[in-house]
C-alpha cells in the first residue's frame, strides 16, 4: 500500500494531475474484472463512492488474479505473496479481501501431505515419488504397481499385510514405496520411511545407550505405515538385528501394522545375509526368526528392468 500511496502522492504534485488522474480513471473502470463487479453491485455502488474507491480499485488492478501473471508461487507479484484480491461491498464502500492465491493453496496442501510422510535418510526423489510417473515397461513393474495400488485402496479396511519388493540394484523398488507413501498422504493416511543402512549404522550405538528411551525408535515401531527401504544393504551387527530390527518387526506383527521391504535380495538371500554377523558368526536360527516375522507382513514380489540410476 505504501507504494500505491507514494505514486499518488508524485502525482497529485504534477500539473497535469487532473488529465492524468481522469485517464487513470477511465483506465482502471475499464478493467474487465472491475466492470463486472461494479456491474454486479450497481444497485449499492453510486460514482461518488466508485470515485472515493479508486485507489482501492487501483490496488486490486494492479496485482494478479488467478496467478495469471506471476510465473511462480515464489515471483508472486502481490503485495501480500501468495495472497490475491478480491473486491467486496462492506459498509456502503469497496474494500478488498485477500485469500490463498490458487498456487498457494496447492503449496499448503502439498506440505499438508508431506507433513503425512516421516523419513530418515530417505533421498527427496523418493519422497516425492508418484505411481503417475513409474514407467510400466515390464510385467513385473506392472503387477508391483498393481499390487501396490490395490494394497493403499484397501488398507484401512481389509489389507494389513504389505510388500517385500525385491530386485536388482536400481530397478525402482525405492521409488515405488515412495509412491506407495504420497498415496497413502491422499487419504491422510501417515507413513514412515526408513532407509534402514543409514539407520542402522549412524544410529546403532544412540540406540544401543538409549534404547530404552529413544523417540524415534518408538516412532519407527508404531508407525502407521512403514517402509524399510533397502534391508540386506546394511552391515548389521547381531545387536542391532536382534533388538531393534527384531523388535521392530515383533511389534509390528503383534500389533498388525502395515510394513513394506524393498530389497537387493529375495527371501533366500536375505535369510542367508543376515544369518552371519559382523564377525563372521553363523546365526541361522536367529536369521530365520527375522524372516518369519518378515515373511507374516509382507508378500515377496520381484521387480526387474534396467538400471534407472545409470
Amino acid at each position: 500500500m505504501k507504494k500505491i500511496d507514494e505514486s499518488l502522492q508524485k502525482m497529485m504534485k504534477r500539473k497535469d494531475f487532473k488529465d492524468m488522474y481522469q485517464n487513470m480513471r477511465e483506465e482502471i473502470l475499464s478493467d474487465p474484472y472491475i466492470q463486472h463487479f461494479l456491474k454486479e453491485n450497481y444497485l449499492s455502488l453510486h460514482s461518488d463512492i466508485v470515485n472515493q474507491s479508486l485507489m482501492k480499485l487501483y490496488e486490486y488492478k494492479s496485482q494478479s488474479k488467478e496467478c495469471q501473471q506471476c510465473p511462480s508461487l515464489g515471483e508472486c507479484k502481490n503485495m501480500m505473496k501468495g495472497y490475491e484480491p478480491t473486491l467486496v461491498v462492506d459498509k456502503g464502500t469497496i474494500n478488498l479481501s485477500y485469500h490463498k492465491c490458487p498456487r498457494q493453496q496447492q503449496a499448503d496442501q502439498q506440505n499438508k501431505m508431506q507433513s503425512l510422510i516421516q523419513s530418515v535418510y530417505v533421498p527427496k526423489d523418493v519422497l516425492n515419488a508418484t505411481f503417475q510417473h513409474i514407467d510400466l515397461d515390464t510385467p513385473t513393474r506392472m503387477k508391483a504397481v498393481r499390487q501396490a495400488m490395490n494394497l493403499v485402496d484397501t488398507i484401512e479396511t481389509s489389507s494389513k499385510k504389505g510388500l517385500y519388493i525385491h530386485g536388482k540394484f536400481g530397478v525402482g523398488k525405492s521409488y515405488i514405496l515412495g509412491a506407495i507413501a504420497n498415496e497413502l498422504a491422499t487419504k491422510k493416511i501417515s507413513s514412515y520411511i526408513v532407509y534402514v543402512p543409514e539407520f542402522f549404522s549412524r544410529d546403532e550405538e544412540c540406540l544401543r545407550r538409549f534404547r530404552k528411551i529413544n523417540d524415534k525408535l518408538d516412532a519407527v515401531k508404531n508407525a502407521p505405515v512403514l517402509m524399510l527401504d533397502d534391508i540386506g544393504a546394511e552391515s548389521m551387527s547381531s545387536w542391532a538385528r536382534d533388538e531393534i530390527l527384531g523388535t521392530i518387526l515383533q511389534h509390528r506383527m503383534l500389533e498388525n501394522l502395515p510394513t513394506f521391504f524393498s530389497s537387493n535380495f529375495n527371501f533366500e538371500e536375505l535369510e542367508h545375509h543376515l544369518a552371519y554377523s559382523q564377525r563372521g558368526e553363523e546365526e541361522k536360527l536367529k536369521a530365520a526368526r527375522i524372516m518369519e516375522r518378515i515373511n507374516y507382513l509382507a508378500t515377496p514380489i520381484a521387480l526387474d528392468g534396467p538400471n534407472r540410476r545409470g
